[in-house]
């Protein structure tokens, strides 16, 4: 999906979740020149942990650069072996100028 956020547009974060079965990664693809085409509009990802606060990660991918994520778990090393952890994402108000990006979800929507 091609995805425009021009002034002041943004994206909550969310999950993209649509069918029963869902490929667990996502690619993003960044068409600008960030700080050239537009400023703001930063990828923000969120991972939930358990009984302790959010911690959130932001990438600035270049134009023509990819971001592989997860879609709504990632694997994490923890005390007692691997277990899930929730993540989420979205996008931060972008201040001037368009953000175009590729979004690449594998699901089987209906």
């Amino acid at each position: 999906m091609l995805l425009r956020y021009g002034p002041a547009g943004y994206n909550c974060l969310h999950q993209d979740v649509y069918g029963d079965l869902t490929f667990p990664l996502q690619v993003l693809i960044m068409l600008n020149t960030p700080d050239v085409d537009f400023t703001g509009g930063e990828s923000v990802f969120v991972e939930q942990r358990p009984r302790q606060q959010s911690r959130a990660m932001v990438a600035r991918p270049g134009l023509g650069e990819a971001v592989v994520f997860p879609v709504r778990h990632r694997p994490k090393q923890g005390a007692r072996g691997h277990h899930r952890v929730q993540m989420r994402h979205g996008v931060s108000a972008v201040h001037t100028g368009e953000r175009h990006v590729l979004g690449v979800i594998f699901h089987d929507a209906r």
